[in-house]
């Protein structure tokens, strides 16, 4: 199985100076996220949004990286992180960028698979925004790239502790953590986009 994608490579046919590959949360899809692309004001970097290998329960146009139900906790998990690995490592062939000056970001549900899958492939930078640890997610001998924590303190679905035990897991395997809350519920908004962007400027540079 492949992802399907949104792709937004610089409008000057330049090869793009990095890539952002960010992922949607639990029920949205690509397009839910693409809209942040005017808001990065990063014309020279190619932007990818990926859409969720599963449908999602309760909604026609919405995907899920694995299902959230109780009574299917985590079901599709491991096949999402073989899908969305693979997908991230074709990504070099079709935009002629490497995983070192490539970003992973996501929102929640998105947020918990950039963590994830990211803890354990050679990307330059990884951005979590109202997300979450999948339980084992990260071995202590992960070689995490530099990570941006975001999270609202009024978060009413992922709650801001697990922002707090994202940040403390990563601290404890030496991983550089910029950690940034904001008085917001679980949504992104624009402070968070323009701390985003000086990130992976200063990641990619």
């Amino acid at each position: 199985m492949s992802l399907q994608y949104l792709s937004f490579p610089p409008a000057n046919s330049q090869t793009p100076t990095g890539l952002v590959v960010t992922l949607h949360g639990w029920g949205a899809n690509a397009e839910d996220v693409a809209y942040l692309l005017d808001y990065f004001q990063l014309p020279n970097y190619q932007f990818i949004f990926p859409n969720a290998p599963y449908p999602f329960p309760n909604s026609a146009i919405g995907r899920a990286w694995y299902d959230l139900r109780a009574e299917n906790m985590y079901q599709g998990l491991d096949e999402s992180r073989q899908i969305l690995t693979d997908f991230l490592l074709s990504l070099e062939a079709s935009t002629g960028v490497s995983l070192s000056r490539t970003v992973l970001s996501g929102f929640s549900q998105g947020g918990a698979m950039t963590l994830d899958v990211g803890s354990k492939l050679p990307i330059a930078g990884l951005v979590v925004m109202s997300g979450y640890l999948h339980p084992d997610a990260i071995s202590p001998d992960s070689k995490i790239s530099s990570t941006l924590i975001m999270h609202g303190t009024r978060d009413e679905v992922v709650p801001l502790q697990a922002a707090s035990r994202s940040r403390e897991t990563l601290k404890s395997l030496g991983v550089a953590v910029e950690y940034h809350e904001f008085e917001t519920g679980h949504e992104i908004n624009l402070e968070m986009l323009d701390v985003a962007r000086n990130f992976i400027i200063k990641t990619i540079a």
